[in-house]
């Protein structure tokens, strides 16, 4: 064993209450940097999974086409008519081929052809507005995870079959096997049969969404084999507005990503962020302070034994190991039971309320880069605090600290 550890762990064993002190400070310093940490990191991972869970990282589709205004026809009283731009004009051309480029695109996951648009879904007399989306089941669920948020039923949309929200079938009164009827806004219409009901855990696509397959979508909105939108996965969603604008490069279509449509989502989670890093520091100030005045006071507390090793031959840059050497022994016994405690206290809050579904309502994020962090901090922390107490021993004239230590 080196002998400045050895001496720093003997001055450690002998100021037993000093120790406790300055080991509970790193250690609730640790535990508080770890909770908040791992509960600000599992809140921003919800609200990005929830936001995510129903909509695509980039979502492509063809540039808007502005409605006409045609001129009145002689001797009419009106000024001017607005020329809808018909359900077929908003297809995306040639989608095989920009579905292909996409999937090609490096950081692209998934990607999987849409055909969106209103309609009616009805049951006896109840009618409601809803979104409908046809899909291709396997590379749909590959982009929005379709599949596990169902709640009865399969995802399957073979002919006429259509899944459903939660919230859509209470509406209609509808479950697993029973009929509804699917009209557009320009009377096409088909019965189809409920096939699953998801629950996204918004209320908007609960009440909003039907599934259908690809082609009863197009047929019903009247797109003749086209598509209204591409929606792509990438690896790592917070790059999704770069490869958003590769994609519009790629195809020539308008891409939209997330994190475009939910700006304001974007800067809550930086400012939580923010908040975390802020407490976290204040926190580190505490606990080196903490560490600089108890090691501080070790050291006039220890003059007259500094003094003996000075005169024994104890280098000054020994001496002045030492004491650093006391405060990474700190910062690593109390980074050890800080994690212990900050991950308990994390994982006690996150089971104090769960949903219908056995989920945590309020999450949290673990992971093992969380703790060698706050280890590397701790650590840091100790040295850093034990610097100037250090330097203070190291500099003690051994004659005057024997004679009047």
């Amino acid at each position: 064993m080196p002998f400045e550890l050895f001496v720093a762990l003997r001055f450690l064993r002998e100021g037993r209450a000093q120790t406790a002190l300055i080991l509970g400070g790193t250690t609730v310093g640790v535990a508080v940097m770890v909770f908040v940490t791992a509960l600000i990191g599992g809140l921003q991972a919800l609200l990005v999974e929830q936001t995510l869970s129903s909509q695509a990282h980039v979502t492509l589709r063809r540039p808007e086409r502005v409605a006409r205004v045609l001129p009145a026809a002689a001797g009419e009283g009106v000024a001017a008519v607005i020329e809808k731009v018909p359900e077929r004009d908003r297809s995306v051309e040639s989608w095989p081929e920009a579905l292909a480029r996409v999937r090609a695109a490096p950081g692209v996951v998934a990607a999987a052809p849409t055909a969106a648009g209103s309609a009616f879904a009805s049951r006896a007399e109840v009618s409601k507005s809803v979104a409908l989306r046809g899909i291709e089941p396997e590379s749909f669920d590959a982009v929005i995870r379709v599949a596990r948020k169902l709640r009865a039923g399969a995802l399957r949309v073979n002919g006429t079959e259509a899944v459903i929200g939660t919230v859509l079938a209470a509406d209609l009164g509808l479950g697993v096997g029973d009929k509804l009827r699917l009209a557009a806004a320009d009377g096409r219409s088909d019965v189809f049969t409920v096939s699953g009901v998801f629950d996204f855990g918004n209320r908007d696509v609960n009440q909003r969404w039907v599934l259908v397959s690809l082609r009863a979508a197009q047929t019903l909105l009247d797109l003749e084999g086209g598509i209204t939108t591409i929606e792509v996965k990438v690896a790592d969603p917070f790059q999704a507005e770069a490869l958003a604008a590769d994609l519009a490069e790629r195809t020539g279509l308008v891409a939209d990503s997330w994190m475009r449509v939910n700006h304001q989502l974007l800067t809550a989670l930086r400012s939580q962020r923010a908040s975390a890093l802020t407490i976290e520091a204040f926190v580190v100030l505490a606990v080196a302070l903490g560490i600089a005045s108890v090691l501080g006071v070790s050291v006039l507390q220890r003059s007259r034994q500094i003094g003996i090793l000075r005169a024994t031959g104890t280098s000054t840059g020994a001496v002045l190991r030492v004491f650093l050497a006391e405060g990474a022994l700190v910062g690593l016994a109390g980074s050890g039971t800080g994690c212990a405690l900050g991950a308990a206290l994390a994982l006690a809050f996150s089971n104090l309320a769960k949903n219908p579904y056995g989920e945590a309502v309020i999450p949290v994020e673990l992971s093992p880069r969380l703790f060698v962090l706050a280890s590397l901090v701790a650590i840091g922390t100790g040295v850093v605090s034990a610097l100037y107490p250090a330097r203070h021993a190291a500099r003690l004239d051994p004659a005057q600290v024997i004679r009047y230590g």
